[in-house]
């Protein structure tokens, strides 16, 4: 079995007039690499990293200063997810131009609305898949993508250009067949979230990807299972009882953006016009952390 891995997606910081702030990028990714030991780095790729309120050549700059300021120390991921199939396999184009080790694909739904066929699934990702020499993460997080069954997972699994899962969901009873019918079938390396990441490691799975500062918490469990301390392990997953789903009714991205502004990495506040934690929060919050 391959050493458990940490996939981390940095929290995008902006300056007032809403560019990327690269000096806090660069300090939050020397902090993801050093100090949470991500064995992994996103750019671009999850909803946490507010690309999505980004025009198409912010995208771009964004996924570049996260390359350049992780400056080979890990390998990057790049996300490319997009309605079109032409523009995903640019932006994998541009992944590696600057020598991406992978690149992050999320289940689509369709654009004329419906849920997306399997058929349809398949012939998306084979038609980037054809285009790129990258293998492809098949990311699954319904809501902004499509909720692919545990059958279409598979499927999708199976295809040579897909070669790992970031699976979004909480769900025990789907988390540990598809760790069985994918990861330890050989299909995919199958990732998980930081909710999950010690039954994750305990079935068999290949780790967790998730945004700081849950990645530092994440490291001391898994340095944990892997030197056999499970009681150590499993007191420091109950971390994640409370943190971050206290907060989650303002959001994922805000949440985090607190947490590392409390922990003295500045990652400023989330993209207009979603409105922080108040300051009743931010003390619960602060209290703990």
């Amino acid at each position: 079995m391959e050493q458990p891995g940490l996939i981390v997606a940095p929290l995008t910081p902006f300056t007032a007039d809403l560019e990327v702030d690269v000096p806090a990028m660069r300090r939050q990714i020397d902090y993801v690499v050093g100090d949470c030991r991500a064995t992994m780095v996103v750019a671009a790729g999850v909803e946490t990293q507010e690309y999505t309120y980004l025009g198409f050549e912010q995208r771009k700059a964004l996924i570049r200063h996260t390359v350049e300021c992780v400056a080979g120390r890990v390998p990057v991921m790049v996300g490319i997810s997009h309605p079109s199939f032409r523009t995903a396999v640019e932006l994998a184009h541009f992944a590696e131009g600057l020598g991406a080790a992978a690149v992050q694909l999320l289940a689509p739904l369709r654009p004329f609305a419906g849920p997306p066929t399997q058929a349809d699934l398949i012939a998306y990702f084979e038609a980037i898949g054809r285009e790129t020499r990258l293998p492809i993460t098949l990311y699954l997080n319904p809501g902004p993508g499509a909720d692919v069954s545990i059958p279409d997972t598979v499927a999708l699994a199976k295809l040579p250009c897909v070669q790992l899962i970031k699976e979004s969901s909480r769900d025990l009873a789907r988390v540990s067949r598809l760790i069985v019918e994918v990861d330890r079938a050989g299909h995919a390396r199958y990732f998980t979230t930081m909710q999950m990441l010690l039954a994750t490691l305990e079935l068999g799975g290949s780790g967790a990807t998730m945004p700081p500062p849950g990645s530092e918490i994440a490291h001391h469990i898994i340095d944990a299972f892997v030197a056999k301390d499970f009681e150590r392990a499993a007191e420091l997953q109950l971390q994640f009882a409370l943190f971050p789903s206290k907060w989650m009714h303002r959001g994922l991205a805000p949440t985090m953006k607190a947490a590392m502004n409390l922990i003295g990495v500045p990652a400023g506040e989330p993209y207009p016009p979603y409105a922080p934690l108040t300051r009743d929060e931010v003390q619960a919050l602060a209290a703990t952390l």
